[in-house]
């Protein structure tokens, strides 16, 4: 489950408490300085009788952003502006005491404050991999959808929930599939081999036994998904790196030396592809930290594929 997702699930916790009759309040990261646990736009939800899901600081300070969520939601209009640090004589009260600074909006679920609308809207959104920005009135505690040049507004993006199709049910792929899972993207193994792709060697996960094209054009790549072929077979790899590189791909990678590499783009600028759309394709895939064996090369894989996300590369 990626950052972003398990914000998501936090919100549709929220509307789900509005829709069976409870007053909800949103409280949302700012902002975020120093060693704050959580990062900028994380959720937090609270209901009227105390129950609460999602986190905006890892616990440092939810006991008191309920506290005021809750008195929120008894006077029933308004916003709450809190700001949390570290001082040495409160750090273990009411404090980071890890050293960070955040601020924290909370707002009601309502037309007024955090419109559930919104919370719809963004779980249609990212079913289709769209991208939204929410954005927040500091002046009036007002949320909406939308996008605008006004300095003055808060922006809270979200992306696309993050998706890794691996091309080829290899030994990698099995390091690979649970540090992709560890960073909230959610895999797939496409592989039409059967003697690979068994339930036995990806147990409980989805496994795709189509050819890569006719998987992917199912998957539909977009720009919060990335494509790793490993097969080491170019009737599998070069098939999903054709249809990797006709998508929005955010990372697409291929195992195989530099010389292997180098014939694969011969042979997809055979097909048509120019210079700097193959150019896309991270070959040898992986940052170069001296891997050896699956685990160091899917770990190497994992690291590069976050730079390309970070776009670090």
């Amino acid at each position: 489950m990626s950052a972003g997702s398990e914000d998501l699930d936090t919100l549709l916790a929220a509307a789900g408490w509005a829709a069976a009759g409870h007053k909800v309040a949103i409280a949302t990261v700012e902002s975020a300085w120093g060693s704050a646990p959580r990062r900028t736009g994380s959720h937090l939800a609270i209901r009227d009788d105390g129950d609460f899901a999602g986190s905006v600081s890892g616990g440092c300070v939810e006991g008191d952003v309920i506290t005021e969520a809750l008195a929120l939601l008894a006077e029933g209009s308004g916003q709450r502006q809190l700001s949390y640090g570290v001082a040495d004589e409160t750090a273990w009260q009411v404090g980071l005491a890890c050293g960070g600074k955040i601020s924290i909006r909370v707002q009601r679920l309502a037309d007024d404050g955090y419109p559930a609308s919104i919370i719809t809207a963004l779980a249609g959104a990212a079913a289709a991999g769209r991208s939204e920005t929410v954005l927040t009135n500091p002046e009036t505690g007002q949320s909406r959808l939308g996008t605008s040049d006004d300095e003055s507004l808060l922006k809270r993006p979200w992306a696309p929930p993050r998706r890794l199709a691996i091309i080829g049910a290899v030994h990698i792929a099995q390091a690979l599939v649970p540090l992709a899972l560890g960073l909230g993207i959610a895999p797939v193994i496409i592989d039409p081999r059967t003697l690979f792709a068994t339930e036995s060697r990806f147990a409980g996960l989805p496994l795709d036994r189509r050819w890569p094209d006719e998987a992917l054009a199912d998957w539909q790549p977009n720009a919060a998904s990335a494509i790793v072929a490993l097969t080491h077979d170019p009737k599998l790899d070069d098939t999903a790196l054709a249809a990797a590189l006709a998508s929005d791909a955010y990372y697409i990678a291929a195992l195989g030396s530099r010389k292997n590499h180098g014939l694969r783009r011969d042979r997809l600028a055979g097909l048509g592809f120019t210079a700097e759309t193959l150019d896309r394709i991270h070959g040898p895939a992986g940052l170069a930290i001296g891997a050896q064996g699956p685990a160091e090369i899917a770990l190497s894989i994992a690291a590069e594929m976050t730079a390309a996300w970070h776009k670090l590369d």
